[in-house]
């Protein structure tokens, strides 16, 4: 059986994930920030006067992988069966003497669900640079596209004419929308405590609240406001939400890009690298959308991973053991995924073959029909009631469809169209570029309200 590198995962095997997320999720990466937490501990007791400063500094010095190897703590836990006091007898044994100060005070989890949160501060970090730059993507293809005529679609069938760059306002917003609850749930989710076995502090003494906040003020985290033995884990669920919920969102780009680019539509397509990509092992003709594919089967493992954080929040009295072995899985699984997915989709979008020509053509296929509405509102103006005018043209569609006629021709040979329309209104009616409502005036007006949100957010 062939040996996996160490810095992949045994079930994707590297295949997925960005270099950037998926070294905060490393094992190395994730002891050290167990030991960044010690360090903030020893040194807030030593800033309360709970222990000497001489030996904060060197449990301080000490609280690295340079000195606390990963190896030496999993020999230790392979003998005690614990984790974290596994960690707490390799940072002590390196600290020598003054190792009988480390973890003073506290519980297990104070340590993970702290190391938790400054994991998850630095993918949300990842996670929220990601989408200014897919939102940034979509403001340069809303208002490049603003103009480009296109059919819109309900139910798979041709509707009304729209832009493509109203497509991608609308994408757009709905990116927006998840930078500001992502900015948002920070408040909630990144949060730390120092609260001991049940949450009453009684560990840590008589300044025990200042010590939480000076733990958490050294780690630049929130503290909890009050807790258990652990963080409560509605703050999970929320963020696990969260990044499903921006999932699901790429999830229905994707497939509105796959939707398009099948030869029957043929309007957008993703890059193809003609000179050396393969679509299919057989079938030389093939250019699959296999990134947007991609992104849409990952959404699924995304979306399966909120029920157990939702379970993760149901809890036996102050605390059990059950949300432990599954947010090993779903936090870093959650996060690299969605950053991925991230990655993938703005560079799908950036580089987009856009066929413009295919996207009129598409909307003469209905030869006329999908203007009914237009026709409708223009035969209203006459005098003609709108219900009337409704049922007239719901059979003059149908004629025309059965007939195999173009629709302006059926509109002209009836007697109750032809009397209350010339044939100049009825060309008028009949012209998609005449019946795009306010499309290019929205496009302008949520570009402008996002790129106003982005200044304030420091962006460009």
């Amino acid at each position: 059986m062939p040996i996996l590198p160490t810095d992949t995962s045994p079930i994707d095997t590297g295949r997925h994930g960005t270099a950037e997320m998926r070294i905060i999720f490393e094992e190395e990466a994730r002891v050290q920030r167990l030991l960044d937490v010690e360090a903030a501990l020893a040194w807030a007791h030593a800033e309360v006067g709970n222990i000497p400063r001489k030996h904060a500094a060197k449990i301080v010095a000490t609280a690295s992988t340079k000195y606390v190897k990963v190896n030496r703590i999993k020999e230790i836990e392979r003998e005690i069966k614990h984790d974290i006091a596994s960690l707490v007898r390799a940072l002590a044994e390196a600290c020598g003497p003054s190792g009988g100060y480390v973890h003073l005070g506290a519980t297990s989890y104070d340590i993970v669900d702290t190391a938790n949160a400054l994991q998850l501060k630095d993918a949300l970090e990842l996670i929220g640079d990601k989408l200014d730059e897919f939102e940034k993507v979509l403001i340069e293809k809303a208002s490049r596209y603003k103009n480009t005529l296109m059919m819109g679609r309900t139910h798979g069938q041709h509707a009304l004419p729209i832009t493509l760059g109203f497509k991608f306002a609308v994408w757009m917003r709905e990116i927006s929308r998840h930078v500001q609850r992502l900015r948002q749930c920070k408040e909630r989710v990144l949060v730390g405590k120092m609260s001991g076995a049940v949450g009453t502090q009684a560990g840590l003494g008589e300044h025990a609240l200042k010590i939480q906040d000076l733990v958490m003020q050294r780690l630049e985290l929130k503290p909890a406001e009050i807790s258990t033995q652990i963080v409560q884990r509605d703050r999970h669920a929320e963020f696990v939400c969260l990044l499903a919920g921006i999932a699901s969102t790429l999830d229905n780009f994707a497939t509105e890009i796959r939707e398009l680019q099948r030869p029957e539509i043929g309007e957008l397509f993703e890059l193809f690298e003609v000179e050396k990509q393969v679509g299919s092992s057989t079938m030389s003709h093939k250019r699959n959308p296999e990134l947007c594919e991609r992104v849409c089967g990952l959404a699924r493992i995304v979306r399966s991973l909120v029920v157990p954080a939702l379970e993760d929040v149901v809890t036996w009295h102050e605390r059990d053991l059950t949300q432990s072995s599954t947010e090993r899985y779903v936090l870093p699984e959650v996060c690299i995924l969605v950053d991925y997915m991230l990655f993938l989709m703005t560079n799908i979008v950036a580089h987009l073959r856009v066929d413009e020509k295919h996207m009129l053509k598409n909307v003469g296929l209905t030869q006329g029909r999908a203007m009914s509405e237009a026709v409708m509102i223009a035969l209203t103006k006459k005098g003609v009631g709108r219900q009337e005018a409704h049922e007239l043209l719901r059979k003059l569609t149908i004629k025309s469809e059965i007939e195999r006629q173009h629709f302006e021709d059926v509109l002209l040979e009836d007697k109750i169209v032809s009397r209350r329309l010339t044939k100049k209104e009825i060309d008028a009616a009949l012209e998609p570029k005449n019946y795009l409502g306010t499309a290019k005036e929205q496009v302008a007006r949520v570009v402008k309200r996002t790129m106003k949100e982005r200044k304030a957010r420091g962006l460009v």
